[in-house]
């Protein structure tokens, strides 16, 4: 087996585009608990501040996973509603940016897509053939592949981290983060550095002009979901317990034996075939098929 290169490096800047952490000023109070910053806004505040930051980067990133730009918006759109929905366990998260990024990733690749009428034919690709190209050897490598070179070589994470969100050991990362450098690196042979490609990810993304919705479309869209989903749930419980009120309404009460099988009956003479005619019937057949089939010879029978 080959041996596993070194992955850590230094990271030039990244799809995210984060600006770097200023050091907070001086206080005269006591320490503040992690609990107090989050206290401090409302959740609506919260989390229209992690959409500012993170939506327009993670809808970028996820046009190189999938290269379509309707589907980008609409998974990082449904991963956000979806936050929404459990914020309080999102807002408490070591990496809330990075659970919407898992999220949305995972939307974005789901299988599903494939039977959906929007999404069976491809959308035009970029305008310049060189990215053109890039995003082509991009969507050719499998799906595990293309999400852990894109954690590492585009948005900048380190081996552990990219290994702990595509949900794998760090070993099996390493050789999937390899095999898809050499993939690309097959096609396009100028990108055989780490550095160059990560420099040509972040520039395909910022090409496109994708938008994502203001914070307060998608806030909406996570409580329609959810109360959609509430009555659904309803709805089929009420359904279950009256189907199952009809079932014990109309079920026996008691135990009813099934009907025996039927037994032949003995003693009972064999039907006799009817044999030859006689001269006398043979007669009477032929004088009922030469008369009249009207009349009052057919109500008054002659006397022979």
């Amino acid at each position: 087996a080959a041996s596993v290169p070194v992955l850590d490096r230094d990271r030039p800047p990244t799809l995210d585009r984060s600006p770097a952490p200023t050091p907070a000023p001086a206080r005269a109070a006591g320490p503040r608990r992690p609990d107090d910053a989050i206290g401090a806004l409302t959740p609506e505040q919260a989390f229209d501040a992690l959409y500012a930051f993170c939506a327009p980067a993670l809808v970028r990133q996820t046009y190189l996973l999938t290269g379509r730009r309707e589907l980008a918006r609409e998974a990082v759109e449904r991963a956000f509603q979806n936050a929404w929905q459990r914020w309080p366990e999102v807002a408490r998260d070591r990496d809330p940016a990075g659970w919407v990024r898992a999220a949305a990733y995972e939307c974005a690749l789901s299988p599903w897509h494939r039977f959906r009428p929007r999404y069976r034919y491809s959308e035009p690709p970029p305008s310049d053939p060189y990215d053109r190209a890039l995003l082509d050897t991009l969507l050719k490598l499998p799906p595990s592949y293309r999400r852990t070179l894109l954690l590492y070589d585009g948005v900048g994470l380190g081996l552990p981290e990219t290994a702990a969100e595509t949900e794998a050991s760090t070993r099996a990362a390493a050789n999937r983060l390899v095999h898809a450098r050499e993939a690309v690196a097959e096609r396009l042979p100028e990108l055989a550095d780490p550095e160059t490609l990560h420099w040509r990810l972040v520039e395909l993304a910022s090409i496109e002009r994708l938008r994502a919705a203001k914070p307060p479309v998608v806030r909406q869209g996570g409580e329609r979901r959810a109360r959609f989903w509430t009555r659904a749930a309803i709805a089929f419980t009420v359904a279950l317990i009256g189907t199952t009120a009809l079932t014990v309404r109309t079920a026996p009460t008691r135990y009813e034996p099934p009907v025996p099988r039927g037994e032949t009956v003995q003693g009972v003479p064999p039907r006799v075939a009817p044999g030859p005619l006689s001269e006398s019937e043979r007669e009477l057949r032929a004088k009922l098929r030469e008369a009249e089939q009207k009349g009052p010879e057919r109500l008054m029978p002659q006397p022979r």
